[in-house]
């Protein structure tokens, strides 16, 4: 039946029956692609009826469907012409993992990021009736995504125009990891509410008995009504936001989606549609291991056994466990994270010190301000975050935390390309954005046993904020000795040369000691630096640089536009040092999309190749035949 279905009109022709048969093929499908690309399985798996309904009873892309975050709108694409790709899911210059809007007219929004849908929606519905028009408005949020402080702000919103538009709450009691907060545990006593909605029915039936009459007596019963709709009506949040709350419905029941659907278009004003899935539904082992299999790499089908490939330990689990190390001898240390406790290597950290990791949900601001209490009043918080997603945090780091010079960890993990997950998640802004704010330390490693000692570093020092970025690939297998302190700005020569000099940063250091290996075939000396200090920058060591008037190529997988490089330029023109010629190597003015790192890397140019062909062409002739 799948095969007959290549754009949302081809679904009205079924009857519900043949929908549902459909849902277990869109399951096959998606298991059966997914254990060779790998990618978001389980949230897509739990959605297949929720998204057969939406297309089935709008008319996209006249209806606006608004997916946060993206990562569950596989169905979606398979239903919108684009099944016969998956075989490139998330490969280079393949399909996107997330919608797309370049991809086709039924993806009309675009983010990596929760809690952004709600605000778009506003968006759209405003537009549609400042325009005259008529089509609906569907936003899909997640449970967890509804942690978001920026959804707060959006149901605020919605709930005091009144725009017509539907938001269907999708609750799998999970959103990356468990869901933690005040919300989580208010969804699930509506989940377990089953007669409210009837006992709410008879109680609107038997006031509308009373005669509506004036005076103290109205008064009385118009607090009667709120009374009793606060001790039966689960969804009274949702309805005192603004919203007309409608269930909880099974997800995975098409009949009952539908009828919700039809329901919610007679009902004028913002509809709050709580829908109850289970993520990974249909494949055993996503069901009993949804945080695992959220998103994953390629696996067996019949034993879900995931083919990872060997080598080193990845970054994230050597910050993981050298945290530990530091934490049994500094009770002062507490790790905190937005939503992401796996995802950051913090797991093993949460199982020995379960009072000292704390994850306050999807909320990378909240984070950012918590721990800047937690200084103040002596603690050492460790805020582990990913590089995409502190972007959200910028005012928080500005204004609570380097402003009133307080001694916070920042841990930026995915620093640099991230490879599959694209353009939203790529982590190379950090450097350009943090480096401009006073009071900040910023550092990188070139491999496993520095980042060590620049965690060690990082909680030793009592000056102010300090940031470690590290990036999401495997270390260099370097072995791993005691922790040593590092003095603050200040880099390392890993190679010695007298034609030109390279100042990398992080996993480019190993480029470019390649590059300068290639060129030493050809007779060039190129000095290679450790740069590890994005600021402060160590002064001296450009100082002497700009005495023996050597070229200099900054390489770092960061923005170009106010990166690292930027920073060098700037010291030489501050200091009136001219002359000297300076290239920047880096990543360009545009969001490099999905692929492999390696794919991304050489796209940019970040390659040894690359850079030794920049070298040779940039050491001055004299040099070359000297």
């Amino acid at each position: 039946m799948l095969d007959q279905i290549n754009r949302p009109q081809d679904l009205k022709k079924l009857n519900v029956e043949e929908l549902e048969a459909l849902a277990g093929e869109i399951r096959d499908f998606l298991i059966e692609k997914l254990s060779v690309t790998g990618g978001h399985l389980a949230p897509n798996l739990g959605v297949v009826e929720l998204t057969l309904a939406l297309h089935y009873h709008y008319s996209s892309p006249r209806d606006k469907f608004i997916f946060d975050v993206g990562h569950q709108s596989y169905v979606h694409k398979i239903l919108t012409g684009r099944k016969d790709q998956f075989d490139t899911l998330r490969k280079y210059k393949g399909l996107c993992g997330f919608i797309k809007r370049s991809e086709s007219e039924h993806d009309v929004w675009e983010a990596g990021h929760s809690s952004t849908s709600l605000s778009a929606a506003m968006g759209f519905a405003a537009a549609r009736d400042l325009q005259g028009g008529s089509n609906k408005v569907v936003a899909v949020i997640g449970d967890g995504a509804m942690t978001g402080g920026m959804a707060f702000e959006a149901l605020n919103h919605i709930g005091h125009d009144k725009k017509d538009l539907v938001v269907i709450l999708n609750d799998n009691e999970m959103s990356i990891a468990p869901n933690v907060g005040a919300m989580h545990n208010y969804l699930g006593k509506i989940r377990s509410g089953r007669h409210y909605r009837k006992a709410k029915e008879e109680v609107e039936h038997l006031l509308k008995r009373i005669p509506a009459i004036g005076g103290k007596l109205a008064k009385t019963v118009e607090k009667l009504k709120d009374t009793l709709k606060y001790m039966i009506v689960s969804g009274v949040l949702f309805e005192e936001l603004g919203f007309q709350y409608m269930g909880p419905v099974d997800g995975h029941n098409l009949p009952q989606l539908l009828e919700t659907l039809r329901q919610a278009d007679k009902l004028e004003g913002p509809v709050m549609i709580h829908v109850i899935t289970r993520k990974g539904k249909g494949y055993s082992p996503a069901e009993a291991d949804s945080h695992k299999w959220h998103g994953i790499s390629p696996y067996k089908i019949e034993s879900g056994q995931v083919m990872k490939s060997s080598g080193p330990p990845m970054y994230t689990d050597i910050f993981g466990s050298t945290l530990i190390e530091l934490a049994e001898k500094d009770p002062r240390i507490v790790a905190v994270t937005p939503a992401m406790p796996g995802g950051s290597g913090l797991l093993k950290f949460a199982d020995r010190f379960p009072d000292r990791m704390i994850d306050v949900g999807i909320a990378e601001q909240h984070a950012a301000t918590f721990c800047a209490g937690l200084a103040i009043e002596g603690m050492k918080p460790v805020y582990a975050v990913y590089s995409t997603f502190m972007q959200r945090a910028y005012d928080q780091i500005v204004h609570d935390i380097a402003r009133q010079n307080l001694n916070v960890v920042i841990a930026i993990d995915r620093a640099g390309f991230v490879g599959p997950d694209g353009e939203t998640h790529q982590g190379v802004y950090d450097m350009a954005f943090l480096r401009s704010i006073p009071n900040l330390t910023i550092m990188m490693p070139k491999d496993e046993q520095e980042l060590r000692s620049m965690l060690l570093t990082a909680v030793d020092y009592n000056e102010g904020p300090i940031a470690v970025r590290y990036p999401r690939i495997n270390g260099r297998g370097v072995e791993l000795r005691p922790m040593e302190l590092i003095p603050i700005g200040t880099w390392e020569v890993l190679r010695e040369g007298r034609d030109a000099v390279v100042l990398a940063v992080g996993p480019m250091v190993e480029v470019a000691e390649q590059a300068a290996e290639l060129l030493s075939a050809q007779g060039h000396s190129i000095r290679v630096v450790n740069a590890r200090f994005i600021k402060p920058l160590d002064e001296a060591m450009l100082l002497e640089i700009a005495s023996e008037n050597l070229p200099v190529i900054t390489l770092e997988e960061g923005a170009r536009l106010g990166g690292f490089g930027s920073s060098i330029l700037e010291f030489f023109a501050d200091r009136d040092i001219f002359g000297i010629p300076v290239k920047n190597m880096a990543v360009p003015d545009y969001f490099v999309e999905h692929g492999s790192i390696k794919e991304q890397r050489t796209e940019v140019g970040l390659t040894a190749d690359n850079v030794a062909a920049q070298l040779a062409a940039f050491i001055p002739k004299k040099r070359q035949h000297a």
